[in-house]
């Protein structure tokens, strides 16, 4: 994580258990900031979940001001499902989850930074299938602002089930948005965004940034291949000033 600088702020970091909307347990990464937040972040991991990698992404968006809550997305999946670090094998599972759940997991973390550190807004963000499930969030009323980083616009085939919505279906409500995508990402191509543009279209407020040489998850994972740090400092300096726009507070 490099590539996010690290703010001012000492920060406390923790594992909490969130109650999703089943009342089921879920597992979540809470990072607070010393002092007062400014506003609060709910924040969808990619599809491997929760690891040292989020915990330090979390810590480090907390240095900025941030109260961050990041909860497991697949809790309610087998225990082969949670226990693997292997991308295809969440992948094959993903067809199963629910989204009233899943984004109900999402306004829970909202909820328990509202409760615990009393911030009055929250922006939702995500990455790869997070900043799908991100876009999906927007549309609703419990977030703020959102930010997508290469988050499908259409979903392949194994990310979508009879319980799973598409983000275009209601894309032309969303809350103030950003999405960060790249040129050469196979997963979300040219003629996904000209949909996503043509629904935001005379919305001023959301915006989508395009990294033309960048790849699938060039941002968030410094291990990846695809990592691209000029392009990755460039991003969360972006996503840093629309978060803190008009005080999101």
């Amino acid at each position: 994580m490099a590539e996010l600088t690290e703010g001012i702020h000492d920060v406390e970091l923790e594992r909490i258990v969130l109650r999703g909307p089943d009342d089921r347990a879920v597992e979540a990464i809470h990072a607070r900031p010393e002092g007062l937040p400014i506003a609060g972040i709910a924040l969808h991991p990619d599809i491997l979940g929760l690891r040292p990698l989020f915990d330090d992404l979390c810590r480090r968006l907390a240095t900025h001001g941030f109260a961050v809550c990041a909860p497991e997305p697949f809790t309610r999946a087998s225990a082969e499902v949670r226990a693997s670090t292997d991308a295809p094998t969440r992948m094959a599972a993903f067809g199963a989850l629910d989204d009233d759940l899943q984004l109900g997991d999402l306004e829970a973390a909202a909820d328990y930074l509202v409760v615990h550190d009393d911030v009055a807004r929250v922006a939702v963000l995500g990455f790869c299938m997070g900043g799908m499930q991100a876009l999906k969030a927007a549309t609703g009323d419990r977030f703020d602002r959102a930010v997508s980083f290469y988050g499908m616009i259409v979903p392949p085939a194994p990310m979508q089930g009879p319980r799973l919505r598409r983000p275009l279906a209601a894309a032309t409500s969303v809350v103030p948005t950003l999405a960060i995508l790249g040129g050469a990402d196979a997963l979300v191509p040219p003629a996904d965004v000209e949909q996503l543009r043509a629904a935001w279209a005379g919305r001023p407020d959301c915006r989508i940034v395009t990294y033309p040489e960048a790849d699938h998850g060039f941002v968030h994972d410094p291990a990846r291949p695809t990592h691209r740090a000029d392009d990755a400092a460039d991003a969360w300096t972006r996503v840093l000033e629309f978060l803190h726009a008009d005080r999101v507070t």
